[in-house]
C-alpha cells in the first residue's frame, strides 16, 4: 500500500510535469493538480490515502493559504482610488451574471433562490491574475482595456469578501445552537477587532522593517493560524484566513512586503495549494458529467454571454465594441476563490455532488479556453502589440 509521503511525492512530480505543458497554452500550472484529481475521480487506487484525516488536513491548509494570499494581495488604498466607471462596471456585470446564474441553478437543479443566488455570485468572481501575463505581452496593461480588467478584478475582491461573509452566515445558521451563539459572536468580534487593530497599528509595524525575512515569515504564520484558530470557534475559518492576509498586508512595512509575499506564495503554491486542488478534482463526479455534458455547456454559454453583454452595456461609451467584447471574455476567467466558495457549500451539504462537479468542470473549461481565446482575438483584431 502506498503511504501518504510517496503519494505526495508522485502528486508533486505529476503536477509539475502536467503544469509545464499547461503553461505553454497560458493555463496556470496549478491546474495540473486539479486535472490529476479529476483522473483519480474516475478510478482512485489510493482512496485510503485521499480519504485520510491527514490528507484532508493538508487540503484544508491549502484552502487557508490560498485565501491568505488572496487577502494579502488586496490593496485597500487602491480600491479607494478606483474610478466611478470601474465601480459601476464591477457591480453591474457581476449582478447581471449572478442573476442569470441563479436563474439557471434554480430551474436546472431545483435549489432554493437564496442558495442559487450565492452560487450565481460565485460564477461572477474574476481571476484577473491569469490574464495579466497576456496583457503584459501585448503591452496593454496601461490601456483603458487593461486597466478596466485589472480594476474590475481588484474591486471584485470586495464582492468575494461579501460572499464569504454571506456563506459564513448561511453555514453557521445550520450549525449553531443557542448555547454556542455567544462563542460565535465573540469569535467574530475578535476577528474584526484584530483586523482593524493591525490596520490601525500600521505605524508601529514600521519597526519590523529591520527584521530578517525568516522572522517576518514566522510572524506571518503566527497571524494566519491565530486568525484561523479564532475563526474555528465560529465556523468561519475561510473568512478568518482572508482577513489575516488583509491585516498583515497593512501591517508589514512596504520595504519588506514584496520579499515576505514571495515567501508566502512559495509556501502556498509550492506545497499546500496543489493538495487542495487535487482534493477538489477527486471529489468530482465524472460519470454524471459524461451523462450531462450539455449542462456544463449551457452554464458556460449563459455566464459568458452575461459577462459580454454586461461589459458591452456598461463600457460602450468608454471602450470600442471589440474592446468591450474582450473585456467580457477576459472577465469570464475564474480561479481559486470561486472554487473555494463552492467547496465550502459542498462540504456543508448545501449543494450536491452533481452541481459541484458541473461548476468545477465549467471553471476548468473557462481557465483553459479564455486565455487562448483572449490572446487570439487580441492578435486578430490587432489590439496592442505582442513581443
Amino acid at each position: 500500500m502506498l503511504n501518504i509521503f510517496l503519494f505526495l511525492s508522485a502528486t508533486f512530480l505529476l503536477t509539475f510535469l502536467i503544469g509545464r505543458a499547461l503553461e505553454k497554452i497560458r493555463v496556470p500550472w496549478i491546474f495540473g493538480a486539479l486535472l490529476l484529481g479529476a483522473v483519480l475521480a474516475i478510478h482512485n487506487p489510493f482512496a485510503s490515502v485521499t480519504s485520510s484525516e491527514t490528507f484532508a488536513f493538508l487540503a484544508n491548509l491549502g484552502m487557508f493559504f490560498l485565501l491568505f494570499v488572496i487577502g494579502f494581495e488586496i490593496d485597500l488604498k487602491e480600491m479607494k482610488k478606483e474610478s466611478f466607471f470601474i465601480v459601476k462596471a464591477t457591480f453591474f456585470i457581476i449582478l447581471l451574471e449572478a442573476v442569470i446564474g441563479s436563474i439557471l441553478i434554480r430551474f436546472l437543479f431545483g435549489y432554493e433562490w437564496f442558495i442559487s443566488f450565492l452560487i450565481g455570485l460565485s460564477f461572477a468572481t474574476v481571476g484577473e491574475a491569469v490574464l495579466i501575463p497576456i496583457l503584459d505581452e501585448f503591452k496593454i496593461i496601461n490601456s483603458k482595456l487593461g486597466q478596466a480588467i485589472i480594476g474590475i478584478g481588484l474591486f471584485d475582491d470586495i464582492i468575494e469578501i461579501f460572499l464569504l461573509v454571506l456563506i459564513v452566515v448561511v453555514v453557521g445558521s445550520t450549525q449553531y445552537s443557542h448555547f454556542s451563539i455567544g462563542v460565535v459572536l465573540v469569535s467574530l468580534l475578535a476577528l474584526f477587532l484584530l483586523t482593524v487593530g493591525f490596520v490601525k497599528l500600521k505605524k508601529e509595524g514600521k519597526q519590523f522593517v529591520f527584521l530578517n525575512i525568516e522572522t517576518l515569515f514566522f510572524l506571518s504564520l503566527f497571524v494566519l493560524f491565530l486568525f484561523v484558530g479564532i475563526g474555528e470557534y465560529a465556523k468561519t475559518t475561510a473568512l478568518a484566513a482572508l482577513l489575516s492576509g488583509i491585516a498583515l498586508k497593512t501591517f508589514i512595512p512596504k520595504e519588506r512586503l514584496q520579499l515576505i509575499e514571495s515567501e508566502i506564495k512559495t509556501m502556498c503554491y509550492g506545497f499546500f495549494a496543489p493538495v487542495f486542488f487535487l482534493w477538489i478534482g477527486i471529489q468530482m463526479d465524472l460519470g454524471y458529467l459524461a451523462s450531462a455534458p450539455l449542462l456544463v455547456l449551457l452554464i458556460i454559454i449563459a455566464t459568458t454571454s452575461a459577462k459580454i453583454l454586461g461589459s458591452y452595456i456598461v463600457s460602450r461609451k468608454e471602450l470600442k465594441v471589440k474592446e468591450s467584447a474582450l473585456l467580457g471574455i477576459g472577465l469570464s476567467v475564474r480561479f481559486s476563490t470561486s472554487i473555494i466558495i463552492i467547496k465550502i457549500l459542498f462540504d456543508n451539504g448545501f449543494i450536491g455532488k452533481e452541481l459541484f462537479s458541473v461548476i468545477v468542470a465549467s471553471s476548468i473549461v473557462f481557465t483553459f479556453v479564455v486565455p487562448l481565446l483572449f490572446s487570439y482575438l487580441l492578435s486578430k483584431w490587432k489590439i496592442g502589440k505582442s513581443h
